[in-house]
This record gives C-alpha cells, sequence and structure tokens, in this order.
C-alpha cells in the first residue's frame, strides 16, 4: 500500500507540473527584435489563407476551441500575471471583435489562439488592434499607424515579462479527462461493492476486461511476482493516455498526447518509478556490470547510464511523433478540399476535394482509433518492461 500511495503522489506531482509546461505555445509567431524599418501597418492587400499555419495551429495548444476558425470559438479562462501589472484575469472572447477583428485588453491580446503581451508602452483600456506580420514573420501589433512588437509568456526556455495560467484546451481536456476517469471508475467500484455475485454489463464489463488485459498480459509477464504493487501506476497511464487519445480525435482540434510537455512528464513519472524501486542489481549491472573486465567498464558503464535517460526520451518521443504525425495527416487530407477549391474562390474544385478527401480521411480516422489503444498499450508495456528489469533478482 505505501507504494500505491507514492505512486498517487509522484503522479499527481507530475501532472500539475504538466499543466505548467503544456502552457508553452506551439504555434505563436513572438518579436523579441526590432521590427523592419518598412512599416507593416502601411502595407495592404490581399492577405490569402494559409493552410498549413491553419492546420498546424488546429492541433497545436491554444487558450479557446476553435471550432470553426473566424466563426464559432468555445472562451476558455485566461489568467495571467506580470510584476508590473498583476493577475488579469478575462475569457478568451473578451480578446475578439466580430470574426475578424482583434481587441487589446489590459495591454495582452490573442495571436492565433495564444496569449501575447504587446510590448512598450499601450493603453490599457480595450483598444480595437490589428495583428499583422513582418516580412520575416514576425507577429506585430498596428494602433493607430503605430507598429507595437509581442512577446510570448515566460516558460522553460525563455523568460518574459509575463506568465500564463490560463486553462488552455489541452488542460481543460487532460483535466475533463482526469474527472471522466474519476467518476467512471468510482461507479465501476460502487458496483462490485453492491454487487459482489453478479457479472458486469455495459461499460463496466468493457473496463473489466481492459484492467484484466493489463494485468494478466503486461504486468504479470514483465514483471512478475510483485506486479500488483505497480498495478495502479500502469493503469493510470493506460487510462490517462488512452482517454486523451480518444478526445484528441474530436473535431475540436484537441492534442494533449500530441504535446510534447505531457509527454516529457509522462516519461519523467517513469523514470521516477522506475528507478526509486530499482534495487542492487539492477545498479549493479549499470555501474558496474558483474563479469565484465575492469577497463571495458570504462567503456560500458557510461552506455549504460546513457541508457537510463534515453529509455524515458524514447518513451517520450515515441507517443508524441505518433499521435501528432495521425493528426497531421487527417488535417491535410482535409486539406485537399481546400488546395482544390481554392480557398474558396472554386466551388468545383472543392467538391473534388471533398470526393477524395472524405473516404481517406474516414478510413484514417478509423485507424487513429485503433492507434489510440495501441500507443496507450505500448507506454504502459514498455513501462513495465522498464519495472520488471529494475526490481528484477539477480539469477544464480
Amino acid at each position: 500500500m505505501k507504494n500505491i500511495y507514492a505512486f498517487i503522489i509522484v503522479f499527481a506531482s507530475l501532472f500539475v507540473a504538466s499543466i505548467v509546461v503544456a502552457q508553452e505555445p506551439h504555434d505563436a509567431q513572438v518579436s523579441h527584435e526590432p521590427t523592419e524599418h518598412a512599416n507593416p501597418c502601411e502595407e495592404k492587400g490581399e492577405h490569402k489563407t494559409d493552410y498549413t499555419n491553419m492546420m498546424i495551429h488546429h492541433i497545436g495548444n491554444s487558450n479557446e476551441f476553435e471550432v470553426i476558425p473566424g466563426v464559432f470559438t468555445i472562451p476558455l479562462p485566461v489568467l495571467t500575471y506580470s510584476a508590473d501589472g498583476g493577475f488579469n484575469f478575462a475569457m478568451s472572447s473578451a480578446f475578439h471583435e466580430g470574426e475578424e477583428g482583434h481587441i487589446a485588453h489590459k495591454g495582452y491580446v490573442l495571436n492565433h489562439g495564444v496569449i501575447n503581451r504587446i510590448k512598450g508602452s499601450f493603453p490599457a483600456e480595450d483598444t480595437k488592434v490589428e495583428i499583422t506580420h513582418t516580412h520575416d514573420g514576425k507577429a506585430v501589433v498596428c494602433h493607430n499607424g503605430v507598429v507595437y512588437e509581442l512577446e510570448g509568456c515566460a516558460n522553460m526556455l525563455e523568460s518574459s515579462s509575463f506568465y500564463d495560467f490560463s486553462i488552455s484546451k489541452n488542460v481543460f481536456s487532460m483535466l475533463f479527462g482526469i474527472l471522466l476517469l474519476a467518476f467512471i471508475f468510482i461507479r465501476l467500484a460502487n458496483f462490485y461493492k453492491a454487487n459482489t455475485q453478479k457479472a458486469p454489463s455495459g461499460l463496466n464489463a468493457i473496463l473489466e476486461v481492459m484492467v484484466t488485459f493489463i494485468r494478466d498480459e503486461v504486468a504479470k509477464p514483465m514483471i512478475g511476482k510483485r506486479y500488483n504493487e505497480f498495478m495502479p501506476i500502469l493503469l493510470a497511464f493506460f487510462f490517462f493516455i488512452l482517454v486523451n487519445n480518444l478526445i484528441g480525435l474530436t473535431p475540436l482540434g484537441i492534442n494533449v498526447t500530441g504535446n510534447i510537455s505531457v509527454t516529457l512528464v509522462l516519461a519523467v513519472a517513469a523514470f521516477i518509478v522506475t528507478n526509486i524501486n530499482g534495487n542492487r542489481n539492477y545498479w549493479g549491472h549499470i555501474l558496474a556490470m558483474p563479469g565484465v573486465p575492469k577497463p571495458i567498464l570504462f567503456l560500458l558503464t557510461p552506455v549504460e547510464i546513457i541508457g537510463v535517460f534515453t529509455k524515458p526520451i524514447s518513451l517520450m518521443i515515441r507517443l508524441f511523433a505518433n499521435m501528432t504525425a495521425g493528426h497531421i495527416i487527417i488535417m491535410a487530407l482535409i486539406g485537399l478540399i481546400f488546395v482544390f477549391g481554392d480557398m474558396g474562390e472554386s466551388l468545383p474544385g472543392a467538391i473534388t476535394g471533398s470526393i477524395l478527401a472524405i473516404p481517406f480521411t474516414l478510413f484514417l480516422s478509423l485507424i487513429e482509433l485503433v492507434v489510440a489503444f495501441i500507443q496507450a498499450f505500448i507506454f504502459a508495456m514498455l513501462v513495465a518492461s522498464y519495472i520488471g528489469g529494475a526490481i528484477e533478482e539477480a539469477h544464480h
């Protein structure tokens, strides 16, 4: 039981950390250098929609759910803090005016759904602004003919004048997934308490099959006789990844497991659980492998130590890459409608793109449904194999 409580504390702590690091914007184009001499506010002309940026933005993290770009969005809470301005709270809808208009709210704007702060002396009251780009692609704000640079929030890689504690769509999705899992499994536990002799049915039966599968096909073969101690952490990994993978199949542009900050935290949790449970045999094989000549240990030991860290790195990249690739391919197929339709200017082209895109998109969505289960299973299985290797007793 002590192990179970320790796992809960570690996983909960790392989940809170994932909420913080997941705030790192993936698609914000921010400016930290002086703008070009040519004033971008004075350059007027037709700007064609760039579907590539639209696609990347749709699967990236943002401070709102953009269901139909420019038409229908679901606002989320935006909470920022700066040393000079203190805490500022607003809904993301406060930064929009109509379909195309942008509002600077207390010196902040939403740049492609990501909160940015306007640098320099800017009016504190709500003001209509234009977000445009310089020739080198940096996002700037135009107000009364003056160009203002933008900066992103502080994160692990760089400092900034403000911090973003907003409930982004990835954070909202993780919280929703955890509450959903808590509701489902508490309901399942209550069913078993009240019906000790009755077989489960419906969703309860499906969950029992999944739990039994992880126990019999993952935990027991990989870990051995101590498998029951590690079932809580394996089930937490499996169901957390599975639920977020399934949520990612909705058309809301959610990509939690495709956010490398989230997969990083999951990998760190696996790394901690594996190594704090490592026995003398495990560390002996890493630091001084038995039966190996000492001169060879100078080469072998560094390789083994590097291997301790490359295992969680491979966990992180595998999940991130597989889930992101699937979302990008689906979005690229949908993009055929826009490409053939010349971004809405050609109806016959759009119809042709639809005929090509819809069957392939439906087929790939079915594959992604299978991949959602496979990736959750692979992550749990690899973690179980790492734990099993760490607690395995020496063979004599």
